[in-house]
């Protein structure tokens, strides 16, 4: 019997199923970005410090991203559609808290309450998506829900300004619950029962070793910038990252029922395909984390303006990544993803090349093609990753995948952050001050950008050169129509 036969058949209401996984990715990105635009405002009305401020993006990034794998274990345990539903629940309930906030810290620890709603959706979605739908489509699902990713990247800039100079800035939270209820309801009616729940005893020890490991460790990376690299407190927290990961792999080794099975990571497609999902976040901001500045510091543009050219990127990405998606399912994930991380990298390197005389519309199309670059490869590459798991270990995978992409994103700044100030001798609002140290810190900046691209076009390559061992043979059993 082939490997295609042997594939379960496709949801009759997949589509209907796709849509209320849509609306809560959505959601994510469309309230990160309208928060940061806020914290300005918020600032002001608390009478606190900026540094305090940003906690607000800062706390809810660092518990998103080290929970999303026990979410993902906890989803393959008692069914993906419990954790998404109870995840939408989570964050409706985080929104209503945060726009009811009385002050900095309760702001602070009620967004700590929308990361862990939000990880709940984000673990449990690609996991949902995979279930129901062949693998010859499930390129396209993934595309399409990519494109969720993209709109919110884009309207959250817009919608965030407009609320909060109109509304105020306790709407930027508020506006999620009327969306929360309407897509709570919807999700409630459409998603499928767990076709296998497969209760077990959870992992504690290991959740808990991993979620400590990983706080430490993204805490060193996102604050290595203010605190300096070489300060006892972010080389402390590195330590104890490190050291954490360490022990945890110790922990799930002797684990009965281990959170994390560490077989996965004998499958090269599923290793290969999350370093470059990893590379690919890294390389793109990279770019993102700088352009800010250097839009508004070095070429003066205002912020309403700044932000228009910067949609170039999720414009192109929403545009390309259903596309990208028919492709892989038609041809495979190789020729997409490895095509998609070149042009990424080519596009980096445009960018390397910008000075004072640059124009809006010149930045543009460079951050589009980016956005072709990155759109082309993620669509393929996420497929490829949920297509090398079994069933049963759907969750992990999708806790992996958008681990990958917060942690990516934590360490493209950290480390492109780290070249601007080891070439500039400053941080970029300071070192905008001097134009041509500001170019010649953003040029190195984005060169490193470029080579994690190259990087990540290289591990796509060789997710599929091998023709023989366990991971190969497991994922061409699962997923043989996704396999060029």
């Amino acid at each position: 019997m082939s490997s295609e036969s042997r594939l379960p058949e496709p949801h009759p209401r997949r589509w209907q199923i796709l849509s209320a996984i849509a609306i809560g990715t959505l959601m994510g990105p469309v309230d990160g970005s309208v928060v940061n635009i806020a914290l300005p405002v918020i600032t002001q009305r608390f009478g606190t410090t900026l540094a305090m401020a940003e906690w607000i993006a800062m706390a809810y990034l660092l518990v998103i991203s080290s929970v999303l794998l026990t979410w993902g274990r906890l989803g393959d345990m008692y069914g993906h559609r419990r954790i998404y539903l109870g995840g939408f629940a989570v964050f409706t309930l985080g929104s209503l808290l945060c726009g009811a906030a009385g002050g900095i810290g309760w702001l602070v620890a009620f967004r700590v309450v929308q990361a862990l709603g939000a990880g709940m959706m984000l673990a449990s979605g690609p996991a949902i998506i995979t279930e129901v739908f062949a693998p010859t489509e499930r390129g396209r699902a993934l595309g399409l829900n990519a494109v969720a990713v993209a709109v919110g990247l884009s309207i959250g800039p817009v919608l965030g300004g407009f609320l909060v100079e109109h509304l105020g800035w306790r709407s930027i939270f508020y506006i999620n619950l009327p969306i929360g209820l309407v897509g709570i309801a919807w999700a409630y009616r459409v998603l499928p029962p767990p076709t296998a729940v497969r209760p077990a005893a959870f992992d504690v020890p290991g959740a808990l070793t991993l979620f400590g490991a990983l706080f430490s460790l993204l805490l060193a990376l996102s604050q290595g910038e203010i605190w300096g690299w070489r300060a006892p407190a972010t080389l402390a927290l590195a330590a104890l990252g490190v050291v954490g990961l360490l022990v945890f792999v110790a922990v799930e080794r002797r684990a009965a029922a281990p959170m994390v099975d560490l077989s996965l990571f004998d499958n090269r497609v599923f290793v290969l395909a999350n370093a470059s999902a990893l590379t690919n976040f890294m390389a793109q901001f990279s770019v993102t984390f700088l352009m800010p500045f250097f839009l508004q510091f070095a070429l003066g543009m205002p912020p309403d303006r700044a932000g228009t050219v910067m949609l170039g990127l999720p414009a192109a990405m929403m545009v390309v990544a259903p596309l990208a998606g028919y492709l892989s399912d038609r041809f495979g994930s190789r020729w997409p993803a490895v095509t998609g991380m070149t042009i990424l990298a080519a596009g980096i390197v445009s960018m390397s090349q910008l000075d004072a005389g640059a124009s809006g519309s010149g930045i543009f199309w460079r951050l589009a093609v980016l956005g072709l670059g990155a759109g082309l490869f993620q669509t393929p590459n996420n497929s490829a990753i949920m297509g090398s798991v079994p069933r049963d270990r759907l969750g992990i995978a999708g806790g992996m995948l958008a681990s990958m992409r917060n942690i990516g994103m934590v360490l493209g700044i950290g480390v492109s952050g780290a070249v601007f100030m080891a070439t500039a001798g400053g941080r970029p609002e300071l070192a905008a001050a001097d134009l041509d140290l500001f170019l010649s810190g953003m040029h190195a900046a984005m060169s490193t950008g470029a080579a994690f691209a190259l990087l990540g076009a290289v591990a796509a390559w060789a997710a599929r050169t091998s023709s023989s061992g366990p991971g190969r043979r497991a994922w061409r059993e699962r997923a043989a129509p996704a396999q060029q």
